[in-house]
């Protein structure tokens, strides 16, 4: 009787602990969602993810405010059936940097999307308040891949209705980890750094949490999006729309657009050990938004390869063909 007991004990234990293993990892993604196209396959695979039980997204956030930036990311979220996923676009200064293929122009015609304008979308930092102050402590994973404006505001932020505390002490309170689609290590310039080079260096000097950097170098070799495009059984798809699009329009993406978006989504679900190990250390942002790397200091990391970048190239290639999942309805 006594080893019957201990054994529904440890089967339970055994039960509580492979849930609490596979408990989605709450998700909080900004995103310039504009310049480049690796956002759409960034926002695919999150929602790929999502779908498949491994990430729950609480919101998309635009570090850029175009007009309409808003609207693209509803479409994504739309089409993957999560029309209700809250938006935030920064409603102070930040960059208006827009596609020059028009993608974003040419998805908000062909798909539905129910806010219109950025003003019907969350100001970026309320957003982030509101929804920090609301989860458990240390269960959030923020990604960035583009630039660090709206963080470096969140940091800045007071005391207000969502929380007393100030936007540094609710970040260390709430946030697990960050992970950032920035910098090219061991040094050199990266876009999403310099862009708003104030940002970046206001949050990796200040960010009170551990942060993770997929490098330029990491995404540079990944080509993904010409399975997308060659699958003719996917059909009025906003992402397809988008490569086959914008791939043609530059002999550097004959091979499938560079990846570095999506690694850093990959890692923020799955973790990086599968694919990579890091290497230690802290970055440092020059006025310039130049970016070197100082060994000596703790905090953070940057990506290297510890598998064949194939691998993840091809793992990013199935996910972005990920269509919306058509829920059944109850048999009455």
């Amino acid at each position: 009787m006594i080893r019957k007991i201990l054994l529904a004990f440890l089967c339970v234990g055994l039960m509580a602990n492979a849930q609490a293993q596979h408990k989605p990892v709450s998700i909080i993604f900004d995103s310039d969602m504009g310049p480049d196209y690796d956002d759409v396959g960034a926002i695919t695979m999150l929602h790929a993810f999502a779908d498949k039980g491994e990430a729950k997204i609480l919101a998309a956030i635009a570090s850029t405010k175009y007009d309409g930036v808003a609207g693209v990311m509803n479409v994504f979220n739309t089409y993957f059936k999560k029309a209700n996923i809250p938006i935030g676009v920064p409603k102070g200064d930040a960059l208006e940097l827009r596609d020059w293929q028009h993608w974003t122009d040419t998805i908000l015609a062909r798909y539905p999307h129910k806010i219109k304008s950025n003003d019907e979308a969350w100001d970026a930092v309320k957003l982030y308040r509101k929804l920090l102050a609301s989860q458990p402590d240390k269960s959030v994973t923020v990604v960035t891949v583009g630039f660090l404006t709206n963080l470096s505001n969140l940091l800045n932020s007071t005391a207000d209705e969502y929380s007393k505390l100030d936007g540094k002490a609710l970040v260390a309170r709430k946030v697990n980890h960050l992970v950032c689609m920035a910098g090219k290590f061991p040094s050199g310039y990266e876009f999403n750094v310099m862009k708003d080079a104030k940002a970046s260096q206001n949050v990796y000097q200040n960010w009170p949490t551990q942060i993770i950097f997929s490098g330029f170098e990491i995404g540079m070799k990944i080509h993904v999006g010409l399975p997308l495009i060659h699958n003719q059984s996917i059909k009025n798809d906003p992402a397809k729309d988008v490569f086959a699009l914008s791939i043609p329009k530059a002999k550097e993406d004959s091979a499938g657009r560079m990846s570095w978006d999506e690694t850093a989504v990959l890692v923020a679900v799955r973790g990086y050990s599968q694919f990579y190990t890091l290497h230690p250390g802290r970055i440092k942002v020059a006025d310039d938004g130049s970016d070197v790397w100082d060994d000596n200091e703790k905090g953070q990391a940057y990506l290297v390869e510890k598998v064949d970048y194939k691998e993840v190239q091809k793992l990013i290639n199935d996910l972005i063909q990920h269509q919306p999942v058509v829920k059944r309805k109850a048999k009455s």
